[in-house]
C-alpha cells in the first residue's frame, strides 16, 4: 500500500488542489417528508482526481449527504430544500438519479447490495445498462474492473450470493466502475469487514484514483483508515459540518484524535466521562 500512497501524494504535490471543483455543495439543507430537517448548511468540495473523506458518528447525516448528491434520497421521501449541488458546474439537486449516473456521478450504497441470484459477470453487465455501453466498451470496462479486483475475474461465473462479505464489497464497487464515473461516492466501504479486507478495499480505492483518474467521496466511521488515503476531509455532526481540513490538519487535530481516532495527546483512550466533557466543550464549534 506504501507505493500507492506515495503515488497519491505525488499527484497532490503536482497541483491537484489547484484544479476547479468537480463537486460543490453550497449550504444545502435536506428534509424528509417536507418537514424533518436532517442536513443544515452543508458545504463541501471535491476536485477532479481527489479523495475526500466524510467522517462522523452514526446518525450524523453522512449517508443522507451522499444520497442528496446522487438524488437517491428521493426514493426515501427526501429532498434538497435549500442550497445548490453542482457537478461539473451544473446544478443536479433533486434531478433524475439515472441522468446523474450518466453524467459521471455514481454512488455505492451501504450494505453490499449485490444481485444475489446472478453471477459476478452478470452483475457487472447489468450495471452497464444505465450508460448504454456497446460491446467493445463493455469488455474494456470489465477488464478495468478485473484489473482492480483480480478476485472478481477468478469468480466471474460464481453466483454473487455465495461470495464473502469482502468479495461482495469488491463487486458493488466494481459494478459502479462499469459506469466509468468521474466521481464515485462510497458509503461505509469498510463496514463489517476484517482488517485484512479493509486494507484490500482501501488499496483498491487508491488504485481507482491513480489508475482510472476517478475522484472519490468516501463516507467512513473508521476515521483512521479513511485519513490514510484521503487528501482532505470533513467531519459531520448532527447534520452540520463541524470541522474540515487536509489530511495532515485533521490527523493533527486534538479533538479529532480524542473523539474519532480514540486517542488523546498522551495516546490514551478516552473514557465516557471525558466524552461527556467534550460534548459540553464543543471546541471545534466555537
Amino acid at each position: 500500500m506504501g507505493e500507492v500512497l506515495e503515488l497519491s501524494k505525488t499527484i497532490v504535490e503536482r497541483g491537484e488542489a489547484a484544479k476547479p471543483n468537480l463537486l460543490a455543495l453550497d449550504n444545502i439543507e435536506v428534509r424528509y417528508q417536507g418537514s424533518i430537517l436532517v442536513l443544515k448548511n452543508v458545504t463541501l468540495r471535491v476536485s477532479p482526481g481527489e479523495i475526500v473523506a466524510l467522517l462522523g458518528s452514526n446518525g450524523a447525516g453522512k449517508s443522507t449527504t451522499l444520497k442528496a448528491i446522487s438524488s437517491l434520497i428521493q426514493s426515501e421521501e427526501g429532498r434538497v430544500t435549500e442550497g445548490t449541488i453542482l457537478f461539473e458546474g451544473k446544478a443536479i439537486q433533486n434531478q433524475d438519479p439515472v441522468r446523474i449516473v450518466r453524467s459521471g456521478l455514481v454512488q455505492v450504497l451501504e450494505g453490499r447490495r449485490v444481485l444475489e441470484h446472478m453471477t459476478v459477470e452478470q452483475n457487472l453487465v447489468v450495471a452497464s445498462a444505465a450508460t448504454r455501453l456497446d460491446n467493445t466498451a463493455l469488455k474494456q470496462r470489465m477488464t478495468e474492473v478485473f484489473d482492480i479486483f483480480p478476485m472478481m475475474a477468478e469468480f466471474r461465473n460464481r453466483q454473487a450470493g455465495y461470495l464473502s462479505g469482502g468479495q461482495q464489497q469488491m463487486l458493488v464497487i466494481g459494478r459502479a466502475l462499469m459506469a466509468k464515473p468521474k466521481l464515485l461516492l462510497l458509503d461505509e466501504p469498510s463496514l463489517g469487514l476484517s482488517p485484512i479486507l479493509v486494507t484490500t478495499i482501501f488499496e483498491a480505492i487508491m488504485r481507482i484514483r491513480s489508475e482510472l483518474g476517478t475522484a472519490l467521496l468516501v463516507v467512513e466511521q473508521n476515521a483512521r483508515v479513511a485519513l490514510k488515503v484521503a487528501d482532505r476531509g470533513y467531519v459531520l455532526e448532527n447534520g452540520r459540518i463541524v470541522l474540515e481540513g487536509t489530511q495532515a490538519e485533521l490527523l493533527g487535530n486534538e479533538d479529532l484524535k480524542e473523539f474519532y481516532l480514540g486517542l488523546g495527546a498522551s495516546g490514551a483512550k478516552k473514557n465516557f466521562r471525558d466524552i461527556k466533557q467534550y460534548r459540553r466543550r464543543r471546541r471545534w464549534l466555537g
